[in-house]
């Protein structure tokens, strides 16, 4: 170990965040790593390139999605079949997904087959081969992917909104357009994951029942392409729009508001993340109870944040009766003003919310590992663990400003 100490540039010790069980290490070579000790012999090996959907341009919407599915389609060393094997034969489970700032790679199995996990992700991550053919076959799945998406009222409806708050290339789908997916070249999806796949471009982050050394030395004996990228997110250019849509064979009109919010590494995300949940997170916030048990004019209404390091906004959705889309819409408007008038009790009711809510997924250790990771991205991972002091130090004042916000965007989904 001591050979290795000498080639690391950064080290956060337990010492320095509170929680004694975690640490993390920046090695020479750029790569972050993020580790969390737990006792269930459970382990989440999640790797990271700092690269997702919020980085393309245009031509390019959709490359981070393919370089995704392209990962699992071989490498130098293991087939198709045998990348998802070697994992599922121990009892674990491997997939991926696209960010707007992120593509990740993970694996969750017994903390005891660290090892493999380690293996098979940095060989995915690091070695995809992108064979030609797999590239042709995996450009069809991609656009039933989109149509899918298309396809799918409730899913529909929120892409949509989101083109509605924001102009192109960060309004469009993260999967891209089918234009796109047909038009990307092997060799053009080969560069670039060559390009972002990188040391200096990559988090790596495990949660479970191994130890801080065994892990530093599995990934010593991996083979890691250095390098760095030296990349920002676009220009992020809001808008605000209303559109309707009619479909053929829905009884049901799917509504979205939307509306521009505070960024990820904004004081006041924590002010927002108590807004959205005094007003629409759950069965007991405000918009429930008014449209559904007070009106009786929605099945389900809700809210959700999206917030990142360039954009970030809060969209609230329902389904109802086409007759009775107006009257959602003015009573939902009319919550969100009223919010202006949030009492401290509801304050304090949605911190012991909010907390509990954090403690009951933290317990999974897949959703830390992600967690961890999207506070690296936007700042540095230890803010995970100041999470509950950030929303206990959250005032009246600050979540009551946000209900200031009047301009918003309306999607509308019918029959």
């Amino acid at each position: 170990m001591r050979e290795f100490k000498k080639k690391v540039l950064q080290k956060v010790t337990s010492e320095d965040v509170p929680c004694s069980r975690f640490h993390k290490i920046k090695l020479q070579n750029g790569l972050t790593i993020l580790f969390e000790k737990r006792d269930v012999p459970v382990t989440t090996v999640l790797l990271a390139a700092k690269y997702g959907a919020a980085y393309e341009s245009i031509e390019e919407k959709g490359m981070a999605h393919f370089m995704e599915h392209l990962c699992f389609k071989g490498t130098k060393k293991r087939t198709v079949r045998e990348i998802s094997a070697e994992v599922e034969r121990v009892g674990g489970d491997l997939n991926a997904f696209t960010h707007e700032e992120i593509t990740a790679y993970h694996v969750k199995l017994p903390s005891e087959h660290l090892k493999i996990a380690i293996d098979v992700i940095f060989d995915v991550f690091f070695n995809a081969t992108y064979p030609e053919e797999e590239v042709t076959k995996e450009s069809n799945v991609i656009c039933e992917e989109i149509k899918m998406y298309r396809d799918n009222p409730h899913m529909h409806t929120i892409e949509s909104i989101k083109k509605n708050l924001y102009e192109s290339p960060f309004g469009d789908f993260i999967g891209g357009s089918e234009k796109n997916v047909k038009g990307f070249s092997r060799d053009q999806l080969f560069l670039k994951h060559q390009k972002m796949y990188v040391s200096g471009n990559s988090i790596l982050s495990i949660v479970g029942n191994n130890n801080f050394e065994e892990i530093i030395d599995l990934v010593k004996s991996m083979k890691i392409p250095k390098g760095d990228v030296n990349i920002k997110i676009p220009k992020v250019v809001k808008k605000i729009k209303v559109s309707d849509e009619k479909r053929e064979g829905i009884y049901q009109t799917n509504l979205a508001l939307g509306f521009h919010f505070p960024f990820s590494q904004d004081k006041n995300r924590y002010a927002a993340e108590i807004f959205s949940t005094i007003l629409g997170e759950g069965m007991s916030s405000r918009l429930f109870t008014k449209v559904r048990e007070e009106k009786g004019l929605a099945y389900s209404i809700k809210t959700d944040l999206d917030l990142g390091q360039k954009y970030g906004y809060m969209l609230l959705w329902a389904g109802t009766d086409p007759e009775k889309k107006s009257q959602v819409v003015d009573i939902s408007l009319k919550e969100f003003s009223k919010m202006k008038e949030v009492s401290e009790e509801e304050l304090k009711i949605a911190k012991v919310q909010i907390i509990g809510g954090r403690h009951v997924d933290s317990e999974g250790s897949d959703s830390t590992a992600v967690d961890l990771v999207m506070e690296e991205v936007s700042g540095k991972a230890e803010d995970y663990y100041e999470y509950e002091k950030n929303i206990n130090a959250v005032t009246l004042e600050e979540v009551r400003d946000l209900a200031k916000i009047s301009e918003h965007s309306i999607f509308s989904l019918g029959p």
